[in-house]
């Protein structure tokens, strides 16, 4: 993690058909990510998410229980097939007081590559920098967990969803 970005990297035992399904099919996505949406991501589009709690891990549901419920807007900004998926959304806003329409999105991109009968994927958020300085800390290291636990979340899905 730097001042403005959050990377992490995992291999994946499931070919990159599987990992590709798991991450671009809106449904899978919501079902170990923990959140379910209002449509397909499509590029261009913009989805209202919901979040529900992850069926894959119940400590990780646990951690999102406080959460349970709660919209965010998740605009599609590219798909590439069986390599990249990237959107864009407000990180960390959980204050239902708060309106964080007008405040910059970060960029999220999920990057594959087949490796074998395993899968790598990286996933990268950018664009801390333009957050309100007021919440940008917070919201980097509320994300950088986050996708800690996201990376292990899909490495469960995919293997009990074999």
């Amino acid at each position: 993690m730097s001042a403005n970005r959050i990377e992490k990297h995992i291999v994946l035992r499931a070919p990159l058909a599987r990992v590709w399904s798991a991450l671009s099919d809106s449904r899978q996505f919501g079902k170990w990510f923990g959140a379910s949406f209002d449509g397909p991501f499509i590029p261009g589009s913009e989805l209202t998410g919901r979040i529900v709690l992850t069926s894959v891990d119940p400590e990780v549901a646990k951690l999102q229980k406080p959460h349970e419920g709660k919209t965010f807007m998740l605009y599609v900004e590219r798909i590439e097939p069986m390599s990249l998926i990237a959107f864009r959304w407000h990180p960390f806003a959980i204050d239902p007081a708060t309106d964080y329409s007008n405040e910059p999105m970060t960029l999220i991109e999920f990057k594959l590559q087949s490796n074998g009968d395993n899968t790598e994927l990286t996933v990268i958020e950018s664009g801390f920098e333009t957050i309100p300085a007021s919440r940008r800390a917070d919201a980097l290291r509320a994300n950088d967990a986050g996708w800690s636990h996201q990376m292990k979340l899909i490495e469960k899905y995919l293997s009990v969803s074999a």
